[in-house]
């Protein structure tokens, strides 16, 4: 029997009889508080007539579900409402995970059945004019609000059709407020702060999740407003907080697989827009080629993220993916490009406790022979563990006077980036 038989909840019996009585057309052109009070009449007369008994807060979580449905994410939408979550992860019908604090945790939160992720996930593909089927089982897409989201449905995954929604922060966070989290101490944190002021060529490293995106978002605050800063990104994240910012952003191929534009094709569109400093969200591709470009031919201040293990690691890729750029380079003169045209890598990770570093600072000091020489400004030395579970360490500063200390003085903060690095450790 289907929804409506012997075995549904009066809840079911009820849904599916307001689902049938209010067309989904017109619900999508209603306000929302209109929509809500009209299901929830709706909820109280299909009630009243098949004398299903609900008191006022089934009937309120009822039309809150129903209305989800409709204009809604489903069970999501409580979730993208809530500031504490930062990731959401449906696998299947039955698990929906959060991640807050750096730490996963399974919700309460469930769909119906496949078919109900699967609409929710339709949604969200024709939202953007993109669909997601059989023909179609992986999207990468945007919700209004700028979360990222990926959606894989079977045949692909086994479990059903998964949703991963990788929220976006309206937090802009500064140094005190990373400093209070212990992403950084406060010496790191003013080393960082002037690296930025100084307008020094900075790659952020780390893994997935590890907070690359907004310690580049802080990094940015320190930027002058007179700059002019082009963004180039998949999925728009960066919050620049400057006036005279151009946010670009890449474009899949349509149904039928034209019109895609690349990364790449955006930094060297922008390199035409008279840029002061270009921001790449991520580097992944050939694009690395051209950002270097960039940064060796006067857009200095320039920035960007990439995934890796390590400072030495991101080299590597970075190297590798210029290689997909232009293979008749050959290794050598690919280092040294690099080597001239990088400044600061920081490495960051989000560690057992769920809190999300800085380990370690490296200036790229130039080459010795083929190999680009790298040396350590700061690093986050693990001591031992807190009461609460916490990680205890202390970040370290190395003093030494970096290959770029000529244009810290020429901002005039060369003595205070010395002093900054010479501070001594400090405990979190």
């Amino acid at each position: 029997m289907g929804a409506m038989g012997a075995a549904a909840s009066p809840a079911d019996q009820i849904r599916d009889i307001v689902l049938m009585r209010i067309e989904p057309a017109i619900a999508v052109r209603m306000p929302a508080r209109e929509l809500t009070s009209r299901i929830d009449q709706l909820v109280a007369a299909v009630a009243d007539e098949r004398r299903l008994l609900l008191n006022k807060n089934e009937q309120r979580a009822l039309t809150n579900e129903i209305v989800n449905d409709m204009i809604g994410l489903g069970p999501l939408e409580p979730l993208l409402r809530d500031e504490t979550v930062n990731d959401i992860l449906v696998n299947g019908p039955q698990k929906i995970y959060v991640e807050r604090k750096g730490k996963l945790e399974l919700t309460p939160l469930k769909f119906r059945h496949d078919a109900h992720v699967m609409h929710v996930a339709q949604r969200i593909a024709s939202a953007i004019g993109r669909r997601v089927d059989e023909s179609s089982p992986m999207l990468d897409a945007r919700l209004m609000d700028g979360s990222r989201v990926n959606i894989i449905i079977p045949p692909l995954s086994l479990r059903g059709p998964c949703i991963s929604i990788r929220k976006f922060s309206r937090n802009v966070m500064d140094f005190s407020r990373f400093s209070q989290l212990g992403t950084v101490s406060p010496e790191l944190g003013r080393v960082l702060e002037i690296a930025a002021r100084c307008r020094l060529n900075i790659i952020i490293s780390g893994g997935t999740g590890s907070g690359k995106t907004t310690l580049l978002n802080g990094l940015s605050r320190v930027i002058d407003p007179n700059e002019r800063i082009i963004t180039i990104e998949d999925a728009a994240e960066l919050q620049l907080q400057q006036p005279h910012v151009l946010p670009l952003e890449t474009r899949p191929p349509n149904i039928e697989g034209h019109g895609e534009i690349l990364q790449r094709d955006l930094v060297r569109n922008a390199l035409r827009m008279r840029p002061d400093r270009i921001i790449v969200g991520e580097v992944r591709g050939p694009e690395a080629f051209d950002m270097m470009q960039a940064m060796n031919t006067g857009h200095n201040g320039s920035m960007s993220t990439i995934h890796a293990n390590s400072a030495r690691d991101a080299l590597s890729r970075i190297e590798n993916m210029i290689l997909m750029a232009n293979t008749s380079l050959p290794s050598p003169a690919i280092r040294a490009q690099m080597a001239s045209a990088l400044d600061l890598i920081i490495q960051i990770e989000r560690m057992r406790d769920g809190v999300r570093r800085v380990t370690e600072v490296y200036e790229v000091a130039g080459m010795e022979g083929d190999i680009i020489s790298l040396g350590l400004l700061f690093g986050y030395r693990y001591i031992g563990e807190n009461a609460d579970g916490t990680l205890k360490g202390v970040f370290e500063g190395r003093q030494m006077r970096p290959r770029f200390f000529n244009r810290l003085e020429y901002f005039g903060l060369g003595d205070a980036f010395l002093k900054a690095l010479g501070s001594g450790e400090r405990k979190t």
